[in-house]
């Protein structure tokens, strides 16, 4: 197999007072759309409306991306945590005297005396 040879890239290839191009405005975009899909917590406070050169753009896909892995390793964290078995023993929800299982005389009078009527 031959080697590829990638050149390093020039020294101009990114300057941060540089105006913007569409590249970087459909990448910022589609960050947005992934940001917003983000819990409040690991949304960035840039708006992105606001950004006109390379430095603004880098230093918002830079948050957005950071936010994002932030955001996975949390998810993967806590699906991690194991999960606890019910505790042994005995477990009471509420305490309460048991039914009776005879009902009392008074009882069945009322309801057959309600009947008849």
């Amino acid at each position: 197999m031959s080697v590829i040879h990638v050149p390093r890239p020039s020294k101009n290839a990114m300057n941060p007072g540089r105006p913007v191009n569409a590249l970087l405005l459909a990448q910022i975009e589609h960050l947005q759309h992934a940001e917003r899909r983000l819990p409040l917590r690991y949304r960035s406070e840039i708006y992105t409306h606001a950004i006109k050169t390379e430095g603004e753009a880098a230093a918002y896909i830079r948050e957005v991306t950071e936010a994002i892995h932030k955001a996975h390793e949390d998810a993967a964290a806590q699906r991690a945590k194991p999960v606890r078995g019910p505790k042994r023993g005995l477990e009471i929800a509420a305490a309460a005297e048991p039914p009776s299982r005879r009902r009392s005389s008074k009882a069945k009078t009322k309801s057959s005396s309600k009947r008849r009527k």
